[in-house]
């Protein structure tokens, strides 16, 4: 086993290439599975249904938990992971999530499974800083924007590789196999992790308890509000009550910060320019990349008939572009500036956005890759860019903290961008189809109009007659997603506008 170093800050690191490759490897692997963990559920659900009988409340809340639990806590993870150690809190975090993740395997209740899921999100919110924080520190500042490109990359595709590997695993064995394999990787990661340096905060301040719970509980109920606008909508009063009680609390922990000698996160870096343009442009990239992949999912399996491995398959084109382009996102930052590169990569995501809104029931599959090969090549170059300028422009003590900023923020966005979709295709949907359904008895009309699935349920269970209200409501979907993907564009279109205005006057 290679040796240990324990270091303090990242000038110290002295690694071999090997060592760096190695470090880069598994940290990579670590941030790949946190994401994919998302996903993995997602195309499981189904069957865990099937197996288990969970209620459609209940299933909603085995997938959400998890995204709530990691984004409220993973600020102060990160914090932790400054003052005490940024290896230990990884390994520690690996040991959470294996067992979150094994737990299901064991019982198969609702309340279990929800509580399994959050321990994971536990898990998952200690490594996430983690990973990206040791990368940061181990590497010399002219050496890292490669490694932390490819982060970026495996972030950004995570997703994706989560339905692949969940297609495989539930082609073969049960709903089971997709929480164990997972564990059993998490486990494999702990004993690569304790072969990876270490680093810390060399003169670590007391830990900010007050300010922990706070972004806490602000982030968690701004997300909370997010997750639960596709069962209620934007106007529920309990959207609007979570949203609110976020901003209040957001602005309470932001005053809070600001008299402390020792704050949890120094809000002033948000004065940076650099700093708060790379965190909107992680938001606005994670919006449209996971509101995309809710998207496509349907579209792939409901109106073109894939299976669940095979509609994750073809959506690999995207790495095509974003992997080769996030390698180079650094060297084109250092040749055009934080500025152009950002705003033209976003600009590049809008473009993505609204060719994957053109795809249509008789789309091929040749207008799918294109569209989301450009997503991928506006995400490649964005990605690292904006990771990059939250690290740089924060001391190697905060690395961690910077490091769960940038993770808070994907996690925001890609709540953001899920309900975004869903509840501008809902309702484009709804519109869409209700010419089709106008003579259906009442509890078939209320199916249909409610999903595609639905739609396509009454139209199996009508035989021949089914086959117009089945073409209608593909037809309908495809219309929804289209306005979905304009709301998404113009989310990034914001983003755009913003990073303009505040890197031009810092300039």
């Amino acid at each position: 086993m290679p040796a240990r170093p324990k270091l303090d800050l990242p000038g110290d690191v002295v690694l071999s290439a090997g060592r760096r490759a190695w470090t880069v490897g598994v940290m990579c692997t670590a941030v790949g599975l946190v994401i994919a963990m998302v996903t993995i559920v997602n195309a499981a659900l189904p069957a865990l249904a099937a197996g288990t009988g969970v209620s459609q409340a209940e299933q909603t809340w085995i997938v959400d938990v998890y995204t709530l639990v990691l984004a409220a806590l993973v600020l102060p993870a990160g914090a932790v992971g400054d003052r005490y150690g940024r290896r230990g809190v990884l390994v520690a975090g690996l040991v959470v999530f294996a067992g979150g993740c094994a737990a299901p395997v064991f019982l198969e209740t609702s309340a279990w499974l929800v509580t399994a899921r959050a321990v994971t999100g536990l898990g998952a919110a200690m490594i996430m800083p983690a990973t990206l924080s040791i990368i940061n520190a181990s590497f010399p500042p002219e050496r890292r924007g490669r490694a932390i490109g490819i982060w970026a990359a495996v972030a950004g595709v995570g997703g994706l590789g989560g339905l692949v590997l969940a297609g495989v695993l539930l082609q073969h064995f049960s709903w089971h196999s997709v929480f164990l394999g997972p564990a059993v990787l998490a486990v494999l990661l702990v004993a690569a992790s304790l072969t990876a340096p270490t680093s810390r905060d060399r003169r670590p301040q007391a830990f900010d308890v007050v300010g922990a719970a706070l972004s806490a509980l602000a982030i968690g109920a701004v997300v909370f509000g997010i997750l639960r606008v596709a069962d209620l909508g934007w106007g529920h009063g309990v959207v609007l009550g979570s949203l609110a009680a976020g901003l209040v609390l957001g602005v309470v922990f932001v005053g809070y910060e600001l008299r402390r000698e020792s704050p949890l996160l120094d809000v002033r870096l948000f004065g940076n320019a650099a700093f708060a343009t790379g965190s909107v442009s992680v938001t606005v990239q994670f919006t449209a990349a996971f509101g995309m992949f809710y998207a496509l999912a349907q579209y792939l399996q409901l109106v073109q008939g894939y299976s669940a491995l095979k509609s994750g398959l073809a959506l690999w084109p995207v790495a095509v572009s974003l992997f080769p382009l996030s390698l180079a996102s650094a060297p084109l930052v250092r040749r055009f500036g934080l500025r152009v590169v950002t705003c033209g990569g976003l600009a590049v995501v809008v473009a993505g956005m609204v060719l994957i809104g053109l795809l249509d029931a008789g789309s091929g599959y040749p207008e799918l890759a294109i569209a989301v090969c450009v997503l991928g090549a506006g995400i490649g170059v964005t990605a690292p860019a904006a990771t990059s300028a939250i690290l740089d422009n924060v001391p190697p003590s905060q690395y961690g903290v910077a490091s769960a900023v940038n993770d808070a923020t994907r996690e925001v966005g890609a709540a953001l961008g899920i309900a975004l979709v869903g509840s501008v295709l809902s309702a484009g949907y709804t519109d869409a189809v209700r010419a089709a359904t106008s003579l259906l008895t009442p509890s078939a009309r209320e199916a249909a109009e409610g999903s595609l699935a639905g739609a396509l349920a009454v139209a199996a269970r009508s035989g021949p007659a089914g086959t117009p209200l089945a073409a209608a409501a593909r037809d309908a979907f495809t219309h929804g997603m289209g306005i979905s993907m304009l709301a998404l564009a113009a989310v990034v279109v914001g983003g755009v506008v913003a990073a303009a205005v505040v890197l031009r006057r810092s300039r």
